[in-house]
């Protein structure tokens, strides 16, 4: 038997839960593994994965599965992946945290390795960086996740009103991640790290009341996003539409480019045309993503196949 898994997309940071809170989307990487007779791991990319252009040793689906085997200790076996996305690239969605977690899954279904989910947030976070794209895809819904000194991470679920939306407006333009870490500074005054302890528990509090004041103090962020917002054409008028249509407040998804406004369930659907609006009148074609309820997190199954024998 040969393992399949989906992977959501996801959405982090939400204004003030820096580095650390996240929401899966309903967006998919879909992956399956095929051990064959040869060595090391290949990899084919269809959907929107085609874009990913590194060498396949840099893929991050190859690097998770490499990792998964490591923390497992066993040898990195042949294997080919078949792997394809709806998730957009490079546009704060979590595509990278997808394709991590896609990996290491894959090679504890295919190894029968025993990880469990947290081991893979571990993994995936060793990789990432950060937790707050690799637990909502990973475990799915919203959550709050940590990293600690020597690679521990905590992660907790997130309850979000059924009374708000998250509406996500996608961009055709990517922004780099590297990038948009490398434009934050390295030092921030007091007063503000206070500010930004403040609207983070709002935001927690905020995403699970509904309550609109919390969310607008939460969704206008100190820590990243005046950094980063000029990097991202159009942004200010898109989010500027979303709060005239009624949303709480908007921001950036991740790094962006994507831009995630939070609203009252009802003013939604006005919400998402207004973000939309917006970019067209900036003269860009965006897509709109609308979070209606809990997206589940990563799933395992398996199909029949046989080993593939490698010829010359």
């Amino acid at each position: 038997m040969s393992p399949r898994v989906c992977v959501p997309a996801s959405s982090s940071n939400l204004g003030s839960g820096f580095d650390c809170v996240g929401v899966a989307v309903d967006r998919w990487l879909v992956a399956s593994a095929f051990l064959t007779t040869g060595s090391g791991v290949a990899v084919r990319r269809c959907g929107r994965l085609t874009a990913v252009t590194v060498p396949e040793e840099q893929d991050l689906l190859v690097l998770g599965f490499r990792a998964a085997c490591a923390a497992a200790g066993v040898p990195v076996p042949g294997v080919e992946i078949d792997a394809g996305s709806d998730i957009p690239v490079g546009c704060g969605l979590g595509s990278s945290a997808a394709a991590v977690v896609a990996g290491a899954l894959l090679a504890d279904a295919a190894l029968d390795l025993g990880l469990a989910r947290a081991r893979i947030v571990t993994i995936g976070t060793a990789i990432e960086g950060h937790p707050d794209n690799v637990a909502p895809a990973t475990y799915g819904g919203a959550r709050l996740s940590i990293g600690f000194p020597g690679g521990e991470v905590v992660s907790s679920p997130l309850s979000v009103a059924p009374t708000i939306e998250l509406l996500i407006a996608v961009p055709p333009f990517t922004n780099d991640t590297k990038a948009a870490r490398a434009a934050l500074p390295r030092t921030v005054p007091h007063a503000d790290a206070t500010t930004a302890t403040s609207r983070a528990a709002a935001l927690v509090q905020g995403l699970a009341t509904g309550d609109g004041g919390l969310l607008s103090a939460a969704l206008d962020d100190v820590l990243h996003v005046p950094y980063r917002r000029a990097h991202i054409y159009g942004f200010d008028a898109v989010v500027s539409a979303a709060k005239d249509a009624g949303a709480f407040g908007a921001t950036l998804s991740g790094a962006g480019s994507a831009i995630l406004a939070i609203a009252p369930s009802d003013r939604a659907a006005d919400v998402g045309s207004a973000m939309l609006c917006a970019w067209r009148s900036e003269g860009v074609s965006a897509e709109l993503i609308r979070c209606t309820q809990p997206v589940a997190g990563a799933t395992v199954t398996h199909v029949s196949q046989t080993v593939v024998t490698e010829t010359s």
